[in-house]
C-alpha cells in the first residue's frame, strides 16, 4: 500500500470500525473510479476488510483482525 493511500485507508478503517456497515453503504461512500485512489480495492487486497453475506441479510463489510492491527499502528 502506498504512502499516499495510507491516510485514506486509516480514514476508511476508522469509519468502518465506528459501526457495522452494509456493502451498499460502503460502496456509496468509498467507491471511486479514480485509478489513483483505490482505497476500497486496496483494503480488500491487503486483507484489511472482508465482505460477508449471510442468506436473508444485507451484505456486510467487516474489518479483519489484520485491519484492526493496521488501524491501531497508524491511528493518529
Amino acid at each position: 500500500m502506498s504512502d499516499t493511500l495510507t491516510p485514506l485507508t486509516i480514514d476508511f478503517l476508522g469509519w468502518l470500525a465506528a459501526a457495522p456497515r452494509s456493502y451498499a453503504e460502503v460502496m456509496e461512500a468509498w467507491r471511486t473510479s479514480c485509478p489513483r485512489l483505490p482505497v476500497w480495492e486496496d483494503a480488500v487486497d491487503a486483507g484489511l476488510v472482508a465482505y460477508r453475506h449471510d442468506p436473508g441479510k444485507p451484505a456486510m463489510v467487516e474489518m479483519t483482525a489484520q485491519g484492526a492491527a493496521f488501524l491501531a499502528v497508524h491511528k493518529r
